[in-house]
């Protein structure tokens, strides 16, 4: 066996086809998708000695329930060159419990960037082209999805739950519903295949097995034409013959299909703008019977693209931090703008596309600038398209999204128009009167520009995986004979950006990562949502805002009272931690709001922490003060708690019971005390019944309220007022069960004086000062 070098964090090996024929056969999903084809059963041509299976596998992650695009778990895995049937099999593993059984699973799958979904029908920018995405909803525990011929290279499968419920649910607190999610990826691929020539006729004869063909496209090519010919059914005319060009990607498939059944004996199917610089697959399968010889010859013909482009050797010798000779020799020259007339020729040489080049300058992650060598306008004329071409292939650029603006001086264009056309693979070479932006396997982007609308603008979020060309062209619809001699300059700015303004002022831009794939997605507040926190249909307004941020903020000096009643009764510790926690509480969320509402005087992270720290320190401290426990190891307590806090934050500062374990500790060292002086003292601790109804009654009331709302009752929407809610019955427990001072302590006064001094002595006969 052979171990394959394709995949992105998986393992993939080469077993016996009827291995994997037996694997997928007893398996028998439900149903297929990609091809309309039935799961439960594969094509004959699977048997053909000519083909290898391979599979590739991840780590399955636990999905979650979808608020964002950071809440759907992504795949990466690349599929083999020649690659005939790719199967995916997707397993979920549930867990127990009534909330798992009926929960729906949605799957997306993409080729060449990740999925670009909108599971809560929220709208996208302006000027952004979006396809629909290709998805399966899994009720049961196994699926799987057939693609027969797909494009090789970058594949991507996303995951997630059904939209949340905007509840905040304490981790660890509630039971929740684990799904773990696992795809494997099951290809077969094709080990023998035959090469088709330029202009050089290849004999095939089919009998119960597909031909398997492929063709190369070099770059600058214009047009492919593929023929059969001399096409004969056991020795009589006749062709029945089904050609299948290209490969299947999602979510829109191009694949081209010539059914040749007529007498005639020759059949051609012609594909102007074919992908450039890569292998184009060719599959021809028989219509006749599976003992039915057809026998024909395939013919593929290129029309090559001349293309004119920037003198680079005026480049160089204009640089200023270029010698003006160095490598001039190498270059190979170009015609400038004085030797190309208006019929696109050259020493009698035809040209199809001006190219300019581009720099590709990388700023940061997922973050490039393409800009024109030596010039900031493109020239755009009548005779022929001008081509730029935007270099994403890197593997490492998809997961951003493309922006591309075109803009021209109105005065330039009164009776003329720009057309533009924005595609993957090769560049629009032959724009027509309906303005089609479609090349041969790619349906592109098309952009206008006008007197009445100078400026175009277009997003493609997640571009796919490719070399990307922009194409403009010079039209005059009403009056072809003024485009003759006319000529317009184009500005462009072309950006990958993690993120279209950084998510705006109502979202934050995140980076995230599988394996060593990196890929950006907006995180909304304040009611925004979208791909790009522009969609304000829930949004609040800024008097909402404000209001928020002043509840959240103001509810926290509530704290007042219990640090001033601390202070009275002399526990000045106490009164110290409800201060601090009052503190950073104030300004954490003070920090933790959009938009303008906003201030943040120390890193989120930090203040987050803080606020989480004093919270479990204030109860903690609070419990342990109502024990009454001995001055020494209540103060060794109070040490330990807030270190054991500040270890358990450090780990899961979510997680409910690392709260809620300390807390609980107190309160049985609290109960234990309490009952030892009971037993002691023969009557109920404490002893006064005015302590129990108006302090420690009301006190327990507040803080059974407050874990209540704390746990069960907080959404996104009302969390402003729940959580302000929180931090006043917080307080207000804290307040009621805070113990009376003792009866030998003044008010406002220290609990004791400082038994500990320094006294300075003097030793006259060794005139030594020693400190005891």
């Amino acid at each position: 066996m052979r171990q394959a070098g394709t995949g992105t964090g998986g393992a993939a090996v080469a077993v016996a086809v009827p291995l994997l024929l037996l694997l997928l056969l007893a398996r028998s999903p439900p149903a297929a998708a990609g091809d309309g084809k039935k799961s439960g059963s594969l094509p004959a041509s699977c048997l053909d000695a000519r083909l290898v299976s391979e599979q590739f596998s991840q780590a399955p992650q636990k999905l979650a329930f979808y608020s964002w695009y950071g809440s759907a778990r992504l795949f990466h895995f690349r599929v083999p060159p020649d690659t005939v049937l790719l199967r995916w099999l997707l397993q979920v593993s549930r867990g127990s419990g009534p909330t798992c059984t009926n929960m729906e699973i949605t799957v997306y799958f993409r080729y060449g960037a990740p999925p670009v979904i909108n599971p809560l029908g929220t709208s996208f920018p302006d000027n952004t082209s979006v396809q629909p995405s290709f998805l399966l909803k899994m009720l049961h525990s196994n699926a799987s999805v057939n693609i027969s011929h797909p494009a090789p290279g970058d594949w991507f499968v996303a995951a997630h739950l059904p939209p949340s419920s905007h509840k905040i649910e304490v981790k660890g607190f509630v039971p929740t519903c684990a799904c773990i999610f696992q795809p494997d990826m099951l290809v077969v691929r094709v080990v023998e295949v035959s090469i088709l020539e330029p202009d050089v006729p290849l004999p095939q004869t089919l009998l119960s097995h597909p031909s398997y063909l492929k063709v190369f496209v070099p770059e600058y090519t214009q047009e492919l034409r593929l023929e059969l010919q001399g096409c004969a059914s056991n020795g009589s005319l006749g062709c029945p013959v089904r050609l299948t060009v290209g490969s299947a990607t999602l979510p829109g498939n191009f694949q081209k299909v010539l059914t040749c059944s007529g007498p005639t004996q020759a059949c051609r199917l012609l594909l102007p703008s074919p992908p450039w610089d890569r292998w184009l697959q060719v599959t021809a399968k028989s219509l006749s019977g599976p003992h039915v010889s057809v026998a024909f010859s395939v013919v593929a013909a290129l029309t090559a693209c001349r293309p004119w482009s920037v003198n680079f050797q005026h480049l160089l010798q204009s640089s200023p931090n270029q010698s003006s000779n160095a490598s001039t020799g190498l270059l190979p020259p170009t015609p400038s703008y004085q030797d190309l007339d208006r019929r696109g020729r050259v020493g009698g040489g035809p040209f199809c596309l001006r190219s300019f080049p581009v720099l590709r300058e990388d700023m940061d992650v997922v973050s490039v600038r393409f800009q024109p060598l030596d010039r900031v306008s493109v020239l755009v004329q009548s005779d022929m398209p001008s081509v730029m071409r935007l270099n994403l292939n890197t593997g490492m650029d998809s997961g951003g999204s493309l922006t591309i603006s075109v803009r021209v001086n109105k005065t330039t264009i009164a009776n003329t128009s720009v057309v533009a056309c924005v595609t993957a693979a090769s560049p629009l070479l032959s724009f027509n009167a309906s303005l089609s932006c479609t090349t041969a396997f790619f349906q592109g982007h098309p952009l206008s520009l006008s007197a009445s609308s100078p400026t175009a603008n277009l997003i493609i979020p997640y571009p796919e995986t490719d070399n990307w060309y922009l194409s403009l062209q010079l039209m005059c619809p009403e009056r072809p004979e003024e485009c003759e001699q006319a000529s317009v300059l184009v500005e462009t700015t072309l950006y990958l950006v993690p993120c279209l303004n950084d998510c705006g002022p109502y979202g934050q831009c995140l980076l995230l990562r599988r394996h060593g794939y990196l890929y950006a997605g907006c995180s909304c507040k304040a009611g925004w949502r979208g791909w790009s926190c522009t969609d304000n249909s829930t949004a609040q307004t800024a008097a909402q805002q404000k209001a928020a941020a002043l509840l959240l903020t103001l509810s926290n000096l509530v704290f007042l009272a219990p640090i001033a009643i601390s202070v009275h009764r002399s526990l000045l510790v106490e009164a110290s931690v409800y201060a601090y926690t009052m503190f950073f509480s104030t300004f954490y969320h003070a920090c933790d709001q959009p938009g303008e509402a906003v201030l943040c005087i120390l890193n989120y992270d930090t203040l987050q922490y803080c606020d989480f720290l004093g919270s479990g320190v204030s109860i903690w401290v609070t419990v342990l003060c109502m024990a009454r426990l001995k001055a020494a190891l209540k103060y060794v307590l109070f040490l330990l708690g807030a270190l054991v806090f500040a270890m358990s934050l450090q780990l899961d500062r979510r997680a409910a019971w690392n709260t809620m374990g300390p807390c609980l500790f107190a309160i049985v060292v609290m109960v234990t005390m309490w009952v030892y002086r009971c037993g002691r003292r023969r009557h109920c601790y404490p002893p006064s019944w005015q302590r129990w109804v108006f302090y420690l009654l009301p006190g327990i009331s507040m803080a059974a309220v407050a874990i209540t709302i704390y746990t069960s009752m907080m959404t996104s929407d009302n969390y402003y007022y729940t959580h302000s809610i929180w931090h006043m019955l917080l307080a207000g427990s804290a307040a009621f069960l805070l113990p009376p001072r003792e009866q030998h302590t003044k008010p406002w006064a220290c609990s004791q004086k400082l038994t500990c001094h320094y006294e300075i002595c003097k030793n006259h006969r060794d005139e030594l000062y020693t400190v005891t």
